[in-house]
């Protein structure tokens, strides 16, 4: 199976007249955030195939669709709107053609913005996923092959200022659930030759960044 991801940054290779070419085999599209749903609405249209997401700390302005309304119900179910193809799985678990995902979007506290969280209101966040994760457990044998996030786990493909720090709770969850692979963004590669890949016990954390490929197989 071939994910195409991406994060952060329009890449010139993706919004492309090149991109069905280019990516014609990818099975799905996974995006880490701070990507606006138009260019999720390109990708979607020109490739015809699902593509999942979670917000980043920007381009927030249309988060509130996907946000439950104070009446209890959920717009469009965090799925299709205005025509963007692409379904919104932030503290959701998803099973796309056996795949086991989910995601947990936004970055560390930094200045009180949207989609901010300390490790303990993250932790917060996560318990959503425990049912999703403890049923896939009793029916498929495991929790989760791919844990989509905006930002990277502490120490791990972080930065040392305050906004690009990562999670800590994110390094339990791994050692907990075991995921095969924590796919972010959030911190900018501007140099070819960073790292992009690095390993936490049987997780690979890939950063998303512009874009990447990630090929696996679905036990």
């Amino acid at each position: 199976m071939k994910l195409l991801c991406v994060a952060d940054h329009v890449d010139p290779l993706v919004y492309s007249t090149t991109l069905k070419s280019r990516f014609a085999d990818a099975d799905f599209v996974i995006s880490c955030g701070d990507l606006s749903l138009d260019y999720y609405d390109f990708i979607v249209s020109t490739l015809n195939k699902p593509l999942f997401f979670v917000y980043g700390n920007h381009h927030l302005d249309d988060r509130a669709i996907f946000r439950q309304k104070a009446n209890g119900d959920v717009v469009d179910q965090g799925r299709v709107y205005h025509g963007v193809g692409a379904t919104y799985i932030e503290g959701r678990v998803v099973r796309p053609k056996g795949l086991l995902i989910a995601g947990l979007g936004g970055s560390i506290w930094y200045n009180g913005g949207e989609n901010q969280y300390t490790d303990f209101t993250m932790f917060l966040a996560m318990i959503r996923l425990f049912p999703g994760l403890l049923w896939n457990r009793i029916t498929r044998g495991r929790y989760l092959d791919i844990l989509v996030t905006h930002s990277p786990p502490y120490g791990i493909n972080d930065l040392p200022d305050r906004c690009h720090t990562g999670f800590r709770i994110f390094l339990w969850f791994m050692r907990r659930f075991k995921p095969r692979y924590l796919i972010h963004g959030h911190v900018h590669l501007y140099d070819r030759n960073a790292a992009r890949e690095a390993q936490y016990g049987g997780t690979k954390i890939v950063n998303a960044y512009d874009h990447c490929i990630i090929q696996l197989e679905v036990p």
